[in-house]
């Protein structure tokens, strides 16, 4: 009986130890509510949080500390009905400050009932998870990024692959072609044959193309009239369109010429004139303009001083914003709706152009269109050149897995007048070059099925027979040729599938 009235004794001594820990929890902001939803005691917590004073809270309704959007879709009285009937309402969402700025918040907000089970209040109990919430919102488009950096890297291995065993098909067929061209055959002949090789060239350049989307393809600078280049690839950029949009150009008159990859340009304005059909859901014109002007200081962007070509590829559709503007070059930054869009598209276009030695500047207003202008710097227009006739008679080592691209590459470097001395494999390379004193040049694939690669034989050449000249030939680049190149400076490269001038100048060289 003692005990019983003792613990009678110490209830205000607990109730008071309870309100003083309230009071002090800095981290929470706990208080209660009428049945109504008016405030009715504030801890030091809910001041920290929130910025009221107790003085300036108790006695208003807690819908205060909604947003107004919120406060139209009453989940206030929401919260309130759902604590009331089960017992509990649980919700995280944007609350207000007394300042007017916004906090993430985690809300709980319990029901009180007295011993005969009526409704006294609510206790509410807040937490500012904004951190939280910006960090997973952080973590969740760093992964998104990821996944697209991925992905992109997948497709580019796979792109490659494939073009590499393309390209490898394309070759047998380019190099049969060339060895039959060299036979005399008779004017019909001459005709089909001439048809074919446009065919393998247009099959080459669209390989190219792939490779270049996929990042997977180094710069094949040369200098090209860009006019003449926007001209032939002038269907391609129409298809992209559909009935309500199309394109049109308005090229300046003479020859435009500049030092540019004509693959990655190709791809360049083919990505550009997608985004801008695109920017136009209920139709309307990219128009391509070109232009020559001279770097000055008032140019926007900021050029070394000299004479460029300017590219303009504009639309008639939605326009950006300034703060979409501001992040257009970013990688990964998109408007497009999920899975319609990798957002690597422009910071593409400003990676090729700015790596040919030129800049992008983007113009934009809403609801009036965008402009992209693409400045290259102006080159000369280079000399032709024409495969002398007759080259001296050298032995070349040809290595080559591909059974049918060896037969036909033996065909075609005997028939202008090499010694060819052919191996299925690098390994195979390597015993004929201990066995062997009259190899001049090795001719090898990058790459091989099995054992070692092309890089691997051109490094062992260069430090085992350094009189030996060295090419190499592949359908497509994989990330760390670039690296390789550039230890091998004195190695000659020729893309796949080779043509007779490109081949025999190479081996001249």
């Amino acid at each position: 009986m003692d005990h019983i009235e003792s613990t009678r004794d110490g209830t205000g001594d607990t109730e008071e130890l309870f309100r003083i820990l309230v009071q002090g929890v800095t981290d929470y902001a706990i208080f209660m509510l009428s049945p109504a939803g008016v405030v009715t005691s504030w801890n030091i917590g809910a001041e920290r949080i929130k910025g009221y004073r107790q003085s300036e809270i108790v006695g208003e309704h807690f819908s205060r500390f909604y947003t107004d959007e919120d406060k139209v879709a009453g989940v206030p009285a929401q919260m309130l009905a759902a604590a009331a009937k089960t017992g509990r309402a649980e919700r995280e969402g944007w609350r207000l400050r007394k300042d007017g700025s916004r906090f993430w918040a985690h809300v709980v907000i319990d029901a009180i009932r007295d011993t005969e089970g009526g409704l006294i209040g609510f206790a509410k109990i807040t937490r500012d998870i904004t951190e939280r919430k910006e960090a997973a919102a952080a973590l969740e488009k760093a992964n998104t990024a990821l996944f697209q950096a991925q992905k992109m890297e997948a497709i580019g291995r796979l792109t490659g692959g494939v073009a590499h065993d393309f390209n490898n098909l394309l070759a047998v067929l380019s190099n049969g072609l060339q060895v039959l061209a060299i036979q005399s055959p008779t004017p019909v002949h001459k005709k089909m044959i001439e048809g074919m090789r446009r065919a393998i060239e247009r099959g080459a350049t669209l390989t190219q193309q792939l490779l270049s989307f996929a990042r997977q393809q180094p710069l094949q600078a040369e200098v090209h009239d860009l006019n003449g280049l926007i001209r032939e690839f002038g269907p391609m950029l129409s298809r992209a369109g559909n009935r309500s949009t199309h394109v049109e150009l308005a090229l300046q008159p003479g020859e435009t010429f500049a030092l540019v990859d004509a693959a990655r340009f190709e791809a360049t304005l083919l990505n550009l004139v997608v985004n801008a059909v695109d920017a136009m859901p209920s139709g309307g014109t990219v128009t391509i303009v070109t232009d020559t002007v001279d770097a000055n200081a008032q140019m926007t962007p900021a050029l070394p001083q000299g004479r460029y070509v300017r590219i303009s590829v504009s639309d008639t559709g939605t326009g950006m914003s300034g703060d979409v503007l501001a992040q257009a070059f970013e990688p990964f930054f998109t408007t497009k709706q999920p899975g319609k869009g990798t957002g690597l598209g422009l910071s593409q276009v400003y990676g090729f152009i700015t790596q040919s030695g030129g800049n992008v500047h983007l113009s934009s207003e809403v609801g009036k269109g965008t402009t992209v202008d693409l400045y290259l710097p102006v080159a000369q227009p280079a000399a032709s050149e024409n495969v002398p006739p007759g080259p001296r008679v050298e032995t070349v080592l040809l290595v080559e897995d591909e059974p049918d691209v060896l037969g036909v590459a033996s065909e075609l470097l005997t028939s202008i007048g090499y010694d060819v001395v052919p191996a299925s494999s690098a390994s195979e390379a390597v015993e004929i070059l201990r066995e062997r004193r009259d190899i001049d040049v090795v001719v090898s694939d990058i790459s091989m099925s099995h054992g070692m690669n092309g890089i691997e034989l051109a490094s062992l050449v260069r430090s085992d027979y350094p009189q030996l000249r060295v090419v190499l030939t592949s359908g497509y680049s994989p990330p760390w040729l670039r690296d390789a190149k550039n230890r091998l400076s004195d190695v000659l490269f020729v893309p796949k599938p080779y043509r007779l001038a490109d081949l025999a100048k190479a081996l001249r060289a």
